[in-house]
């Protein structure tokens, strides 16, 4: 008996140890620090989750396309998603699982923004800092905000990864007029931001083709020095100076540049 419960002692340790073993082999559980996805996600999924994923792919839904964060995913999100998905070396099926998650933790910081873009660049202008005044709630400004980064981010990889740089994000009311502007434009919703840092016109051309609904550029009055895109509903823009093939020019009264 001594040595029967000494063997079984012996066995219980090795067990243990093999246990032991395959846990520390399993990897554990990816947890982003912003947001982790629980599910893969295709055509016909509704959810936050959908709207989560479409904020940060809808600069790949392809030319002249808009696309709603709606938390539905339908043909235009299945669109970005493989935009998004060939544009990351990964096979473009138009499914969200695990890889086209790593390879957009691998570009989102901590706090949600795009890895080439930070809150610090699209805050409030006039030296005001901040998100109150405008013409919506802070929370809606910083959504609308994160969503223009995002297709910020497109863009720059689209043009090769050249470095963009915001020289104007949200504004007050007051900063609006303050800088010229109606008090009650694009830039007072956070739906809009100012970029320099490559080829004007080709900034302009190249924002055709991630996702934004505004954009001004050389040739438009006070756009000669950057270009204004923005994430409003529909399409609106103009950029004279540029070639022909960027289209026939669409002005709004409310254009927010």
């Amino acid at each position: 008996m001594p040595r029967l419960r000494a063997l079984l002692a012996t066995l219980a340790v090795l067990v243990a140890g093999l246990v032991g073993v395959g846990t520390a082999a399993s990897p554990p559980a990816h947890a982003d620090e912003c947001y982790t996805w629980p599910r893969t996600l295709s055509a016909g999924a509704t959810g936050a989750d959908v709207a989560e994923l479409q904020v940060r792919v809808a600069g790949w839904a392809g030319y002249a396309v808009n696309m709603a964060v709606d938390g539905s995913f339908g043909a235009q999100t299945s669109q970005a998603v493989r935009g998004f998905q060939a544009a990351h070396g990964l096979s473009a099926d138009g499914v969200a699982g695990p890889a086209t998650y790593a390879a957009i933790y691998a570009l989102q910081d901590a706090d949600c923004t795009p890895a080439h873009f930070s809150w610090g660049e699209v805050d409030g202008g006039c030296g005001q800092g901040g998100y109150a005044g405008g013409s919506v709630g802070e929370a809606t400004v910083r959504q609308n905000l994160l969503r223009a980064m995002w297709r910020a981010e497109a863009l720059r990889e689209r043009m090769g990864g050249v470095p963009l740089t915001v020289t104007s994000g949200f504004r007050s009311q007051s900063c609006d007029r303050q800088v010229g502007g109606s008090g009650t434009g694009q830039h007072t919703y956070g739906t809009a931001i100012d970029l320099v840092g490559a080829s004007f016109c080709g900034l302009a051309q190249n924002a055709r083709y991630t996702g934004f609904g505004g954009i001004f550029g050389p040739g438009y009055p006070g756009h000669d020095d950057h270009v204004h895109v923005d994430v409003r509903a529909g399409r609106t823009w103009s950029a004279p100076s540029c070639s022909v093939s960027l289209g026939a020019a669409t002005r709004s009264s409310n254009l927010g540049g």
